[in-house]
């Protein structure tokens, strides 16, 4: 015998599992309270460690974090503006959020992504599914995220540094930004490794090379002279005194088309290149310099306040 499914219980059961979820989690969702802007914490530790999104923060020395009635002043541990995270610190008891793993996650795979800017006892939320679990977001805050989540779930003002949650309550990825119509989160194992670092007091370092640049079409008869597969490459518009790129020897109008073994075909590919793992360290460059393809070394160093 069939038994007759009623298509509103199949709705309340939905709608009652989602209630359950947003309060299951809702402890763990704080305002993030700066100077100029607001956002959102998640609570990952009881004793008060809070994570958040850097350009949430900016630029301040201390920032406030509450829940409702419940407010604090908190210290903020450290930062990494590279990967948009920062870590807090607030006194007092907190109920941590529980921890999934981003490396677990599939297309089509709903998520909900909670907000609580403006310090209530209850969080806000929406919900949607993962659209791409290793995206590539290219010209965000003039930088380049890799490797992040996402999902066609909205993130309003506020959203940033909130968390994206599965249907088990699990953080597996922290809201930063809602460009293209997309929700895009940074994944919980990255954050994870990130907060791990502040904690112990290490910043994120990345390597500096001393040029200002920007991406060029390379002409079709220097490719195809040159041997390129690449349609793309750097322009160097200036290279500063004293610095790693002036000591290799590169100059003006030179195209930068390989680093370390690794194609350069836009401005956004440095960041990822010049991570800390090169610095100090000579590595192998290629340029095209009046058509003709030449091969160097640069060993880059690090230089506060430079990205490049």
């Amino acid at each position: 015998m069939n038994t007759m499914v009623n298509p509103l219980e199949v709705l309340k059961t939905i709608s009652d599992a989602t209630s359950m979820l947003i309060n299951k989690t809702a402890k763990a969702v704080v305002s993030v309270r700066a100077q100029m802007s607001r956002g959102t914490g998640v609570v990952v530790s009881k004793d008060g460690y809070i994570v958040t999104c850097n350009h949430v923060l900016s630029g301040c020395s201390s920032v406030k974090v509450g829940q409702g009635e419940k407010s604090f002043i908190a210290k903020i541990v450290g930062t990494d503006p590279y990967s948009d995270i920062a870590l807090l610190k607030a006194d007092g008891e907190w109920t941590p959020i529980e921890m999934g793993d981003s490396e677990k996650l599939s297309v089509g795979q709903y998520v909900f992504a909670l907000a609580n800017p403006f310090n209530r006892q209850q969080p806000t939320a929406t919900t949607g599914i993962v659209t791409n679990t290793n995206s590539t977001i290219r010209g965000w805050r003039a930088t380049q995220l890799e490797n992040v989540i996402a999902t066609d779930a909205q993130l309003n003002p506020g959203f940033s540094g909130g968390p994206l949650i599965d249907v088990d309550g699990k953080v597996i990825g922290i809201n930063t930004a809602y460009v293209w119509q997309r929700g895009i989160a940074i994944p919980i194992n990255k954050v994870k490794t990130i907060a791990d670092r502040l904690i112990t007091g290490k910043t994120q370092q990345r390597a500096y090379l001393g040029i200002i640049a920007n991406t060029v079409t390379i002409p079709a008869e220097i490719a195809e002279q040159a041997g390129l597969e690449q349609e793309t490459g750097v322009m160097i518009f200036n290279v500063e005194t004293d610095s790693p790129a002036r000591k290799a020897g590169l100059t003006m109008g030179d195209v930068l088309i390989k680093f370390n073994g690794k194609p350069v075909t836009d401005f956004y590919d440095l960041p990822r290149l010049l991570s800390e793992d090169v610095i100090d360290k000579e590595v192998n460059l290629t340029i095209i310099r009046r058509e003709k393809l030449l091969k160097g070394t640069i060993t880059p160093t690090t230089h506060r306040g430079r990205e490049d």
